[in-house]
């Protein structure tokens, strides 16, 4: 099927996986529409879209603004006239991590952005993908939703558990519609967010990871199927793994 004149909306576009995914997606010629927190990051890569020659918008709000979501797929459709591929990349996790120092709000925050706004951005769209009859949701998870651990923390593994649980909903509740789910569980992978552990890896041990460009070619790949093939879910981790014992140990 390819992606050329598709319309791609991808959510924390503005770094890592989402940005890797939306210039990918660009080059292969789709439409972007970029989410995000921080004006500046979406902005700058609706800039590098537009300097390839292809189009972009950019939005900025939270994923687990409801009315936002709504007024986005809206202002999409304006725009570009559909919506093809659903990108819910948007997410993070927390300073504290463990049961007993996370804080309410931490974990409020970890499941609105990781769960709450994957359903709020995937009710927004789903409505015009039903009318075409056809469309691709991706959503973006962790393997720490099978594996949980101090890693992802306490809140962040529950977020991506349900996650993939909303996943395999979407395919049973919208049976034989013509959209279909996946979803993405990447283990260690080189991105910014590495920054924020208690411990940043070193960068002999991010040289082993997976990269944001063999998730982009990840994602790419699901939403260039044709519509009569699905992959409901996928593990993308390093081939070489490491001892995190320590990096464990420090995680408060």
């Amino acid at each position: 099927m390819g992606l050329e004149d598709k319309v791609c909306i991808v959510t924390g576009g503005g770094s890592g996986i989402g940005r890797g995914a939306a210039l990918l997606m660009a080059q292969n010629g789709a439409k972007i529409a970029l989410v995000g927190r921080t004006a500046s990051k979406v902005e700058a890569v609706k800039e590098e879209i537009e300097a390839a020659g292809s189009s972009a918008l950019a939005f900025v709000f939270d994923v687990s603004d409801h009315e936002a979501a709504q007024q986005m797929a809206k202002d999409v459709i304006a725009a570009f006239g559909r919506i093809d591929v659903l990108v819910n990349n948007a997410g993070h996790s927390s300073a504290n991590r463990r049961l007993l120092n996370m804080t309410p709000e931490e974990i409020r925050q970890v499941v609105d952005s990781n769960l709450i706004g994957t359903i709020f951005c995937t009710q927004a769209v789903v409505p015009f993908m039903l009318e075409a009859k056809t469309g691709t949701i991706i959503n973006v998870s962790s393997v720490a939703a099978i594996q949980p651990g101090p890693f992802g923390g306490l809140a962040y593994g529950a977020a991506k558990a349900a996650v993939n649980n909303f996943t395999q909903f979407l395919n049973v509740d919208l049976l034989n519609t013509g959209v279909r789910a996946s979803v993405i569980m990447p283990g260690e992978i080189n991105t910014p967010i590495l920054e924020l552990r208690p411990v940043p890896p070193s960068a002999e041990a991010r040289a082993t990871m997976a990269d944001v460009e063999d998730t982009s070619e990840l994602i790419c790949f699901i939403a260039s199927l044709p519509q009569r093939a699905n992959i409901p879910e996928v593990i993308i981790r390093p081939t070489m793994q490491r001892d995190v014992s320590k990096e464990i140990q420090s995680v408060t």
